[in-house]
């Protein structure tokens, strides 16, 4: 257990009945996240994603579930599901899922604001040539990119562009990656992931986590979750600001986005940036910390603060996966320890998202290690269930 007193989550945090029309809407693969930093703020969102899980219908109204064979978002059905007459011209706020589409990006900023980096953007950040082009440009180490692997020594991974979660990360096989496809080569080290606010000129750094991945045969780097605040080396304290702000500044970066890193001995490799609100905001949303989606708006509007508070003790958030086939019955009870609940009754197939776990400690490794075990109790209570 904890050594530190554990914080209330996100989920218990903003359960509340929602009782006023929207004034935003939050889009995104899963975006309960994204709901709750939006209630924490003030705001009364509209939520659509492809899950409308349980505690996201407890704090957006609607909650629109867009259905997907294939864990994507799909452009028409998102378009579609925007065009409801209670949801026509609200501010959009997106996360996850919507980055592989900055055409979609476009066509939904026709007829509403749409609140994070604009399309042309997102563009740039996610095109991995013009990206690495310009990390070359600046000086930011990075892994090298191509559209195909030679055959040259060393390990490469195959990626979609654009794509988000780590599921779609293979090694990667010689010759031509396909179409909306690259090839990386694989760097040694651990994942650390950089949280930060950018007004389109200047950056300013939220927190770092330690993240992790759930590997499968199939999916050997799907992403299994984050842990932070992590204390980043003190020969960084100044270096790693000024490149974040490097990099706002070349790609035009506003609100609030991400940096991935990998980190060996006193080196690191950027990865990539997700030009939007992630993952991390279940580890970061919390006091003493301002709401991160009020900060999200003003950051985009060009207002960034001066410094942000330090968080006491360190929040994990971890995807628990179904090892099995299980079936969520209507009413089940979930622990408040978890969020991203699935509204029963639903069948859940081997390898796909059940929730998500929290777990609180005095480092991120001890929160980490606190948020397994309540997946492990998770899953085994799930497992006597299927019996």
């Amino acid at each position: 257990m904890p050594t530190t007193p554990p914080a209330r989550s996100p989920a218990e945090a903003v359960a509340k009945p929602v009782t006023e029309g929207p004034d935003i809407v939050v889009a995104a693969l899963s975006a309960r996240a994204l709901a709750a930093a939006a209630r924490r703020a003030g705001r009364h969102p509209a939520a659509v994603d492809l899950f409308a899980d349980q505690d996201t219908a407890q704090i957006a109204e609607p909650c629109l579930r867009l259905d997907s064979d294939t864990l994507r978002l799909g452009p028409a059905a998102l378009r579609d599901a925007l065009a409801r007459p209670d949801l026509r011209g609200l501010p959009l706020v997106y996360g996850a899922g919507i980055e592989e589409d900055p055409t979609l990006l476009a066509r939904l900023a026709e007829d509403r604001p749409l609140i994070g980096n604009r399309p042309e953007v997102v563009a740039r950040v996610k095109d991995p040539f013009r990206f690495a082009a310009t990390l070359d440009r600046l000086g930011v180490p990075h892994p090298p990119v191509a559209p195909a692997w030679d055959g040259s020594s060393g390990d490469h991974l195959r990626k979609r562009i654009g794509g988000s979660g780590g599921a779609h990360i293979t090694p990667a096989t010689a010759g031509d990656a396909g179409p909306g496809w690259y090839v990386q080569r694989r760097v040694a080290g651990h994942a650390v992931s950089v949280l930060f606010l950018a007004d389109g000129a200047r950056a300013l750094v939220v927190g770092l986590s330690r993240q992790w991945t759930a590997p499968t045969p199939e999916s050997p780097y799907r992403y299994g979750g984050a842990a932070g605040p992590w204390r980043c080396p003190e020969r960084w304290t100044r270096t790693l600001p000024a490149m974040i702000g490097r990099l706002a500044a070349a790609f035009d970066l506003v609100g609030l986005n991400s940096a991935d890193v990998l980190v060996t001995g006193s080196d690191f490799h950027l990865l990539e940036i997700n030009p939007r609100p992630g993952a991390t905001l279940d580890v970061f949303d919390r006091p003493p910390m301002p709401p991160l989606l009020g900060l999200h708006l003003d950051a985009c509007a060009g207002r960034l603060p001066d410094r942000l508070p330090a968080l006491s003790g360190c929040r994990a958030a971890a995807v628990l996966y179904a090892d099995a086939p299980i079936r969520i019955e209507a009413g089940r009870r979930w622990p408040a320890w978890t969020a991203d609940r699935p509204a029963g009754p639903i069948a859940i197939a081997r390898g796909e998202p059940v929730c998500t776990v929290f777990g609180e400690g005095p480092s991120t490794a001890a929160a980490r290690r606190h948020a397994e075990r309540r997946q492990r109790k998770l899953a085994a209570l799930a497992a006597m269930e299927m019996q």
